[in-house]
């Protein structure tokens, strides 16, 4: 009988010091909002971008690597993000269109190639563009 006694002196005890605690403990302002912490996974963080016309070439020729290994999806992607990173990059464009046209993205090719020759409309390939994308349409 004096295990039991006992043992609700100790459970009696440890309720009361607990709450002591919890009135003690200094309670954060209800005002103050936290700062959202930095996205530790870059991949689902919002990427920024500005004029890198180094980054823009290192994307195409990674692109030019997946173009030639046949991978034409992985191709558009890296010629996507060349044209994010430096806009006016015609040669971006003219692959992006070639990449999406092998992918029978017409919609895409069309904007590529429509963007190229508005970039580079005196280029020597310039007619051959022009009737790829008339092919298109």
């Amino acid at each position: 009988m004096s295990r039991w006694v006992l043992a609700l002196l100790v459970v009696s005890a440890t309720t009361v010091f607990a709450d002591d605690l919890k009135k003690e403990r200094p309670q954060p302002p209800a005002s103050t909002t936290e700062a959202v912490p930095p996205e530790e996974d870059e991949s689902l963080s919002v990427k920024e971008y500005s004029f890198n016309p180094l980054q823009a070439e290192k994307e195409l020729n990674v692109g030019n690597y997946y173009f030639k290994k046949g991978s034409f999806r992985g191709a558009a992607l890296r010629f996507r993000e060349a044209t994010k990173w430096n806009p006016g990059f015609a040669e971006a464009w003219l692959r992006l269109g070639e990449a999406a046209e092998k992918q029978k993205d017409a919609k895409t090719a069309k904007e590529a190639y429509g963007k190229y020759l508005e970039l580079s409309g005196d280029a020597k390939d310039a007619p051959e563009i022009r009737k790829r994308l008339e092919k298109l349409k």
